[in-house]
């Protein structure tokens, strides 16, 4: 059992017997009239992908959720969505499009990621904050097109489509932010 006043943002918490991670926490001081500090917290449920709002009494207590973080690595997509592999047990494991999803722009085969366990079962899969991936289609580079940002669509070797400066041509790699989707540099 966790104290409401203990939470941090990233911590796993068991709400309606499914596992939150806690995205979000501030604390509102009670009002002149008296009253308990209240506890508000904003959190994704990993189960569901939904996010939510609930406010706590400060002091009271949350369950911990049985969630484990490990290192896995994602070995292939399939029909269904994409299979993963434990690095420390060596177990595999196939998720569904709902979670792979998402993640399928960004992930070559052989590629690290952490893998976020809930009673044995694969609830979430975080990709490295950033990827090298290899331009496969653009449009050709404007030459002496400098005075404003310009930029073009680029499709990238994982089928991803995003905008990219003006000046990159097929077949450069470059680096992508897998938390928003955008160009960050070359690699």
């Amino acid at each position: 059992m966790i104290l409401t006043n203990d939470l941090k943002r990233g911590m796993v918490i068991q709400l309606d017997q499914a596992p939150c991670l806690v995205l979000d926490v501030s604390f509102q001081s009670p009002s002149a009239r008296g009253g308990s500090t209240l506890v508000k917290t904003k959190y994704r449920n990993l189960l569901t992908g939904q996010v939510l709002e609930k406010p706590f009494k400060a002091g009271d207590r949350v369950d911990e959720a049985d969630f484990e973080r490990r290192k896995g690595q994602f070995l292939y997509p399939d029909a269904a969505g994409g299979v993963f592999m434990d690095m420390e047990s060596y177990e595999q494991y196939e998720l569904g499009e709902e979670l792979f999803g998402p993640l399928r722009g960004y992930l070559l085969e052989g590629m690290e990621v952490t893998m976020g366990l809930f009673q044995g079962q694969v609830v979430s899969v975080d990709p490295p904050m950033s990827v090298e991936l290899e331009v496969t289609e653009t449009a050709p580079s404007i030459k002496n097109a400098t005075a404003t940002a310009q930029t073009k669509e680029a499709v990238l070797e994982t089928g991803l489509r995003l905008q990219v400066p003006g000046y990159l041509e097929a077949g450069e790699k470059i680096k992508v932010d897998t938390r928003d989707g955008r160009f960050v540099s070359r690699a």
